[in-house]
């Protein structure tokens, strides 16, 4: 059976909006699972209108739910140290009763002008793809190391180097992995250290292809393929809900059994309700 859950991107809304929403859908057991996404800038719609840091946002909502599992989709390596975030990742897993589901990726496409702009303005390097696909490999390897590790440690690699590296408390569970991508590179990293893939929807056939893609790497490491679970993120539809019925119909019958509903904003009254009874409960 198939997974399903929704993503609110926190820009272009205020914060009584998203709460609203989570709170909601907290109280619809066919949403197992929310999403925030990791941008310090708006990506669409005006530019200069509201946006929230993730992270901070996150762990509000953790602490005001109590069922769904929580999580970006993803977080931007490229946006803070691995150690740090490993440490922000397990508060926000306490604060939440171990339902964090700890989305990462590489970070923003050099191609996405608003979102390559987010760097400059926040004082953010912007490396290569080289060095982003390096580091985030090695970033992976810290990170769950920390949540893992009874003692100190120390880490010298081509792109991090700690001494004496310790996260205490550690998270209450260990946080599944997910990690967001297409590229070759990453699915490489994903067959290694993913328990989650997820790709954004609207090219079904590629998703298909890199999911394929996925297994092969798996199968040279190993690795069983099915032991990553695939996700796709799907744009939702209010005024025409059977379009989206049909996206979920395709994706879930193409492999896909972790399904992230994208909500548009303004957010219509009852919106995780309808997203239950509109979208879920027809295509489960």
């Amino acid at each position: 059976m198939p997974s399903f859950g929704i993503m609110t991107a926190p820009m272009q809304v205020d914060y009584p909006s998203v709460l609203g929403v989570w709170r909601e859908a907290d109280a619809v057991p066919e949403i197992e699972h929310a999403w925030l996404f990791d941008h310090l800038m708006p990506i669409g719609g005006d530019p200069d209108g509201p946006i929230f840091e993730g992270w901070t946002l996150l762990s509000a909502l953790a602490a005001q739910t109590s069922r769904l599992r929580v999580g970006l989709l993803v977080t931007s390596n490229r946006f803070r140290p691995p150690a740090m975030l490993a440490k922000m990742a397990a508060t926000v897993d306490i604060v939440s009763g171990g339902r964090l589901d700890f989305g990462i990726g590489v970070g923003s496409r050099p191609s996405h002008p608003l979102a390559r702009r987010e760097y400059e303005a926040y004082g953010l390097p912007f490396h290569d793809v080289a060095h982003a696909v390096g580091s985030f490999a090695e970033a992976l390897t810290v990170i769950r190391r920390l949540w893992t590790s009874p003692t100190p440690f120390d880490f010298h690699g081509e792109y991090l180097s700690l001494t004496g590296a310790f996260c205490n408390p550690k998270p209450a569970q260990p946080p599944p992995i997910v990690i967001g991508g297409r590229s070759a590179s990453v699915l490489r990293i994903a067959a290694e250290h993913a328990d989650i893939w997820n790709i954004p929807g609207g090219d079904l056939p590629d998703a298909i292809q890199r999911s394929a893609l996925l297994d092969r790497y798996c199968t040279a490491r190993n690795r069983d393929p099915a032991s990553i679970a695939r996700s796709i993120h799907l744009p939702v539809s209010y005024d025409h809900p059977e379009t989206t019925r049909t996206a979920i119909t395709e994706a879930v019958s193409a492999g896909f059994t972790h399904v992230v509903l994208g909500l548009p904003t303004p957010y219509p009254p009852n919106v995780a309700q309808w997203v239950a009874d509109e979208l879920i409960t027809p295509t489960s």
